[in-house]
């Protein structure tokens, strides 16, 4: 992508201001860059001022929607206070309130449906226990079935009860700083470089499955440190430049000068009493000119000043009148234009003066002081870029360059304006702008190049938080706590972390410069567009890697024995295969059910061989009709069938769990306290279908695991590497399991048909939730049902199209809105 695709010309009249100290360090020193940069991390930073709002509409909304909500749950509130509270009370509050409650779990503060809400999570995995019959425990409560059903039905209803129509909520994410991944990817994008540095940055953590949650993007000091070494890393790589300038500098104390050859007070000051002079020899590096700088002060006596001469090898080269006090020294300057090699400079002491003490007046003696004493000069390169060699990163950065001193501000403007621009996501403004044009110029008046300033401006910027965080400031004249639309940079920033996790490009952009990425179809257009992008891997990789655990594949060594055929190789294609068929679902707009039912499947000869299916060959990845296989869908690809079992053999807990946590958003309660995993209990023996019989007989295993063995089972047919068999260890595999409703699921077809008929909603939903939170960069909270409600609504209206999720998830108030966020 070409930077000059986005021609920005931001305020090209604003004035900037040089300064910054001289140094002897070269402009490419290390220590200087890390100067620059940590004085603009500070000076980039612009105050996120809330604004305010006259909302006399927005006012009357809210207190409509307000009187209408309080009617629609009168009924609903009655019912909680002489129905379910009763029961609740009864059956549960004996163990689960007070200040030690059972599990530390209290309930003795839900007494009002907005708990119910709030609670939501709770709630639903209360639900879950009390269908297993695990809550309330059977032994201690006389709940009946239909006072037990009643509760279910109560608690969902109550759950369900938020009014989406009546001044919702879309919740807010917090400052949100660009993982690893955004990170390298945007650095991509931005700079035009396929460069690594997020390779060595430290870990992102997860949260909600995901590490791009705002919440748990914390930037510890190693990190911080990681982005001042990538900044400067990238700005050379991206940008060529000349050989710096070299410096000159050198100095002594006025004590360290030569008198007569000897030196005579140390690190102090020297005082020339009488006409005389004082010394020093340096080896001058190349020939030109250098600024001689004395600090001097004088005894003053007599009609005229203390006299100072400067001169090189013995030639006077100038005089200074040197008129202040001792106790207030000044420094003088002169240019002095030397020839390389060694060469002796001399300040003289020119008009002494003195008069002895007579007839009571005091004596007059004039003195020359010299403190000190710093000779410098700087080189400028005079080496030229040849246009032919430079790099695409250079070019696209640097589209335009001064043709004299005169116009170098405007040029510099022009090029940061535009770079900073991309960075930040929107427009630079004016003071981040005049920050680092200021910067830049400081570099060229120092005697740098051109090409540099701008390599010490990106350094900056790529340091800045506008470019490190995602920032959604309160907008003008709008509170922090009233919901607002997000604005189109804002949205566009929003909608290609989304799908491409990186920056806008530039269609996404001038749309929201223009501020049209909402109007027509534009916005529908840009999601169909980018879905089909290259970048839109990203999606695949980082949404669909993390919610089916794909990364944790890695992490799988099978016994070497017991699995000769696996190897990283082979690790690497059954990954690939089920990347490759997510992107197949999404870019075809399929429906998202083919995730659980697809016939098809993306395989290269390899993989075909590991498989055992013919009829494939070649290296390349190409699809494959499962047709009159035992495959199909997510569950009998290699890659989930690897990464749920152990090293040495299958395990139905894992692949059962899986599935409720992954496909239908149940996952089961932690075992609880001191029960041992399976392979801790000695005493078990037989198969692993007896044993895993055995651990159920356990009262305290018993109810999650009738939940998860039996789907687990049901994919037994397939070993610890995901290879098809129908025998282990001369024994038939048996692959069926009796759900807790008594039926029996036989094998992975008939998992797949359950799972599509009984259980199609709770996928679908499941998949909304997790893809919403992956969207949005946080945890879903209760008033966020209403979005993934008509999400799902409208799904069902359009086959269960992936493009209906993609672009009803955009649509959503959530992704286009901000609002407050509630802390419990």
């Amino acid at each position: 992508m070409s930077l000059g695709d986005w021609n920005l010309t931001v305020a090209e009249t604003r004035t900037g201001t040089a300064g910054d100290s001289v140094t002897q360090q070269p402009r490419g020193a290390p220590g200087r860059r890390l100067e620059h940069r940590a004085i603009l991390l500070f000076s980039v930073v612009v105050a996120l001022l809330p604004g305010s709002l006259s909302g006399a509409d927005t006012a009357a909304t809210e207190t409509a929607a307000t009187e209408t909500a309080a009617t629609e749950t009168a009924a609903i509130e009655t019912e909680l206070k002489t129905k379910v509270w009763p029961m609740l009370a009864e059956h549960c509050l004996d163990c689960h309130s007070g200040a030690e409650p059972a599990a530390g779990l209290t309930l003795d503060h839900m007494d009002s449906p907005l708990a119910f809400l709030k609670g939501r999570s709770l709630w639903e995995k209360a639900v879950q226990k009390m269908q297993i019959q695990e809550m309330p425990p059977p032994d201690v409560s006389s709940l009946t079935e239909a006072d037990r059903s009643y509760l279910i039905d109560w608690i969902r209803s109550a759950m369900d009860d938020y009014e989406c129509g009546l001044a919702p909520n879309p919740g807010q994410v917090t400052l949100r700083r660009l993982n690893a991944t955004e990170y390298q990817n945007t650095i991509r994008d931005l700079i035009g470089l396929n460069y690594t540095p997020a390779a060595s940055f430290p870990g992102d953590d997860i949260g909600y499955g995901f590490d791009n949650i705002g919440d748990v993007l914390t930037l510890p000091p190693l990190l911080m440190e990681k982005y001042f070494l990538a900044a400067e890393k990238i700005s050379q790589v991206a940008i060529q430049a000349p050989p710096p300038a070299r410096r000159f500098e050198t100095s002594y104390a006025g004590g360290q000068l030569l008198v007569n050859g000897k030196t005579r007070q140390g690190n102090r000051s020297l005082t020339l009493s009488s006409n005389s002079n004082a010394t020093f020899q340096e080896q001058i590096p190349w020939a030109g000119s250098y600024q001689l700088t004395v600090t001097a002060a004088g005894d003053q006596a007599g009609s005229e000043p203390c006299e100072m001469g400067i001169s090189v090898d013995g030639k006077l080269r100038g005089r200074r009148r040197v008129k202040n006090q001792r106790n207030s020294p000044e420094d003088f300057t002169i240019t002095l234009r030397l020839r390389a090699g060694s060469r002796k400079i001399g300040l003289h002491f020119l008009n002494d003066f003195y008069v002895a003490a007579e007839g009571g007046r005091p004596k007059q003696d004039r003195n020359l002081i010299l403190e000190h004493v710093a000779l410098a000069g700087q080189k400028s390169s005079r080496e030229q870029l040849d246009p032919n060699t430079l790099s695409r990163s250079h070019r696209a950065i640097i589209f335009t360059a001064p043709t004299s001193q005169r116009d170098a501000e405007l040029a510099t403007r022009q090029v940061i304006d535009r770079l900073a621009s991309r960075a930040f996501r929107r427009i630079a403004d004016r003071a981040d702008g005049d920050r680092l044009v200021a910067l830049a110029m400081s570099v060229q008046n120092e005697g740098d190049s051109f090409e540099e300033s701008i390599r010490v401006a990106l350094q900056a910027i790529l340091i800045s938080p506008k470019f490190l965080f995602r920032v959604e400031p309160p907008s003008a004249g709008t509170p922090p706590e009233k919901t607002r639309d997000l604005d189109d940079f804002e949205l566009a920033t929003r909608l290609s972390y989304f799908l491409w996790s990186s920056m806008p490009d530039d269609q996404l952009l001038q749309l929201a410069m223009h501020g049209q990425l909402r109007a027509s179809d534009n916005l529908e257009k840009q999601v169909k567009r980018m879905i089909t992008h290259k970048h839109s891997k990203a999606l695949v990789e980082n949404f669909a890697g993390q919610w089916l655990t794909l990364r944790k594949l890695r992490e799988f060594k099978p016994n070497e024995r017991l699995y000769p055929k696996w190897n990283d190789r082979v690790r690497r294609l059954v990954e690939h295969e089920t990347m490759a068929f997510f992107a197949g679902v999404m870019r075809g707009d399929m429906s998202v059910l083919r995730l659980l039912d697809g016939d098809f499947t993306y395989m290269n000869e390899e993989l075909a061989e590991f498989y055992g299916i013919p009829g494939v060959q070649g290296d390349h990845f190409r699809l494959v009709s499962l047709a009159g296989t035992p495959r199909g869908g997510l569950l009998t690809q290699a890659s989930i069938l690897a990464v749920t079992s152990n090293p040495t053999r299958t395990s139905p807990v894992r692949r059962g769990k899986w599935i409720l946590d992954n496909l239908l958003a149940t996952p089961p309660p932690p075992a609880p306290p001191g029960v041992p995993e399976l392979e801790e209990k000695g005493e078990l023996s037989g198969s692993l279908r007896s044993r895993l019989e055995q651990h159920r007989s356990d009262p305290a295993c018993a109810n999650c695991h009738k939940l998860m063995d039996p789907l687990g089972f049901s994919l037994e047919n397939f070993d610890a590497i995901g290879q098809y068999r129908t025998h282990e260890r001369g024994t038939a595999i048996d692959a069926s399991g009796q759900l807790p409703d008594g039926s029996v699921v036989r094998g992975a077809d008939e998992l797949r048909e359950t799972l599509l008929s009984r259980n199609q909603d709770q996928f679908v939903r499941c998949l909304t939730e997790k893809m919403l939170t992956y969207a949005l960069g946080r945890g879903l909270e209760y008033y966020d049902q209403c979005a993934v409600d008509k999400i799902v609504e409208e799904l069902e209206k359009n086959d269960y199209r992936f493009g209906t999720l993609l672009m009803e998830i955009v649509r959503s108030d959530p992704f286009q809105k901000k609002g407050q966020r509630e802390i419990q």
